[in-house]
């Protein structure tokens, strides 16, 4: 049995350990940026990324909290500065969140500090969320699990007259519930947003779907649709396998230029026949509150996309849709039909 100064010995290696594979892991994505044709290089640097965030204390040391921290701070300085010509630039920010501007419109989904991992420690500053919210029209929180749905985060848009738009389970019961926007949830209606006070305004299909067949908590799949055409439909964490009566014919209704699934939910393979994106980017790839055997590593992703017996359904089959993988604070420009 290790003693107390082996135990401490060993935690201060980990501690360095995790410092310098993430300072090796954060040069190789800098060099190497996303992109629909993915080098090699950056794909080891995000399984690197996995074995750091697997390890079972990953989200108590001190350089893991502050390669997320650092890596959200310096995405709200890459969008600040950003102007978008053409296309859509898409900001993978924490867990499932995302940003997204065009050359008319920067909206959020599942922005969160990161409060309810390591008791706060692992937290973003407020004030790296009160720059994005500053920067965006709009919110869309899929549910109101705290990996998702963020009061602090959605004050800061409500304040600053920014909408908030979430499925109506979301903060039920509290004074923010009055004040953020609960749309019809139906695969058959579509509403308009106003934003930029009514200067401009986003079509929004809040999808009826659910966290899983057994809890019933509504999760909204929300398509979001551009002044420019252009379609995103965000899945929060969507695995009812009933939903698949309106995914299997979203495409017949909808373009979808950027699917963002959770990278677990059921039969991404069917989900993506049904959506047709142009590109597919996951979110929930190491969620760090989640335990290890759910804390989603990218490796898993990329086998999901090539197919393999054990996942049952049709994954096993696999799928061709562009896929680009991103790790938190990185950027992917869309260009549509190129």
């Amino acid at each position: 049995m290790s003693d107390s100064r082996d135990t401490v010995a060993e935690n201060a290696f980990m501690e360095q350990q995790a410092a310098a594979l993430l300072a090796s892991v954060g040069d190789t994505l800098t060099r190497v940026p996303p992109a629909l044709r993915e080098p090699s290089e950056r794909r080891l640097a995000l399984l690197l990324l996995d074995g750091v965030l697997h390890e079972e204390e990953a989200a108590t040391r001190a350089a893991v909290q502050a390669f997320h921290r650092e890596r959200i701070a310096a995405a709200a300085d890459d969008i600040e500065r950003t102007s978008v010509a053409e296309g859509a630039r898409i900001w993978k920010l924490y867990n499932h969140g995302f940003v997204i501007r065009t050359a008319s419109v920067t909206f959020a989904f599942d922005l969160v500090r990161g409060t309810h991992v390591a008791g706060g420690a692992f937290a973003v500053d407020d004030a790296v969320m009160d720059r994005l919210a500053e920067a965006c029209d709009a919110m869309f929180i899929s549910h109101r699990h705290g990996d998702h749905a963020d009061p602090v985060v959605a004050e800061a848009f409500l304040s600053r007259g920014k909408a908030v738009v979430t499925p109506p389970t979301v903060w039920e019961g509290e004074t923010l519930h009055e004040r953020v926007t609960h749309p019809q949830r139906g695969a058959d209606t579509q509403h308009s947003l106003p934003i930029q006070g009514g200067a401009a305004e986003l079509r929004v299909v809040a999808y009826p779907g659910f966290h899983d067949g057994h809890d019933g908590l509504p999760n909204n799949v929300t398509l979001v649709t551009t002044p420019e055409g252009m379609g995103f439909l965000h899945t929060g964490d969507q695995a009812d396998p009933r939903a698949f009566t309106w995914i299997d014919t979203i495409a017949e209704s909808h373009q979808v230029d950027v699917l963002m699934p959770n990278c677990w939910t059921t039969d991404i393979v069917r989900m993506i026949h049904g959506v047709r994106p142009a590109v597919v980017i996951t979110g929930h790839e190491n969620e760090m509150a989640h335990t290890i055997d759910h804390r989603e590593p990218y490796w898993l992703t990329y086998e999901r996309q090539l197919g393999s017996d054990r996942w049952g359904g049709s994954r096993h089959v696999g799928y061709d849709a562009p896929l680009v993988l991103m790790s938190w604070g990185e950027s992917f420009h869309h260009s549509p039909g190129g």
